[in-house]
């Protein structure tokens, strides 16, 4: 028995070393922190902040459920002349035809958030070209206006994601700081989860159905502007051109 187990355990390693040693050769790579580093880059990555040096950010909300609160935040947003960005779910969008207008009107960037709020990693390619071309020709029907931000559902993305995004010339979005106002926090945590780990570049994530957000949005506001920032729509923040993303999805203009 003990000859078994010695024999399938050196036939593993000689399988192993065999197949980094063919895959080492065939891409010039000579020790396995190489082979795992390659591996990473590999991995495309959305965008969660923006590389600058200026002292800029957004605030963007999510839309997918209810409708209540909405107006209330853009009169807020109106009250301390702040642009934002709202990313909608296509069945929210049909739903409530007259705010998706409102939004727009007001000045709004009105962003793509999937047809349905589909897990699009579950999804072929032809379901997410779907889920974003369905919700993409909703909202341009109401707006007269194409998206070209797309944020996913759940935040959950893999490559083909990502890739499927930027063959329809849009930017896949995420965020670098969570209010996690879905979880019904008090409004000066809020404030503090959205504040605290500011830095230039950064996309605030908060959501038009949160219990304590629109309470939660002026302070949020005020506390965003008392560092120095300047709030602007995520259109208004990413730089034109080239770019790549960082391993924390930091968007880079190629030079």
């Amino acid at each position: 028995m003990r000859y078994m187990i010695l024999t399938r355990r050196s036939l593993l390693i000689i399988m192993l070393c065999t197949l980094f040693a063919v895959a080492s050769t065939a891409v010039g790579l000579n020790t396995v922190s190489e082979a795992v580093a390659t591996a990473t880059t590999d991995r495309v990555i959305p965008i969660y902040c923006v590389d600058t040096d200026k002292k800029v950010c957004s605030i963007s909300f999510d839309a997918a459920w209810g409708n209540e609160q909405t107006e209330g935040l853009l009169d807020t947003l109106d009250e301390y002349k702040v642009k934002t960005t709202f990313f909608l779910v296509g069945d929210w969008a049909k739903k409530y035809p007259d705010s998706v207008k409102e939004i727009a009107k007001r000045g709004h960037d009105v962003g793509n958030h999937s047809a349905t709020h589909a897990h699009m990693t579950q999804l072929s390619s032809e379901g997410m070209l779907t889920e974003l071309e369905t919700c993409n020709n909703r909202i341009k029907k109401l707006t007269k206006k194409r998206p070209t931000l797309f944020r996913p559902p759940y935040g959950d993305y893999d490559n083909n994601v990502v890739n499927t995004v930027k063959s329809l010339d849009m930017y896949c979005i995420q965020w670098n700081i969570d209010s996690l106002d879905w979880k019904d926090p008090s409004v000066d945590q809020i404030v503090q989860n959205c504040t605290s780990k500011l830095e230039p570049g950064s996309i605030i994530l908060l959501h038009n159905g949160a219990k304590n957000t629109p309470e939660a949005l002026p302070k949020v506001i005020e506390a965003i502007r008392a560092k120095g920032y300047k709030i602007v729509p995520i259109s208004k923040i990413l730089p034109k051109g080239d770019y790549t993303t960082d391993v924390q999805g930091k968007m880079i203009v190629d030079n």
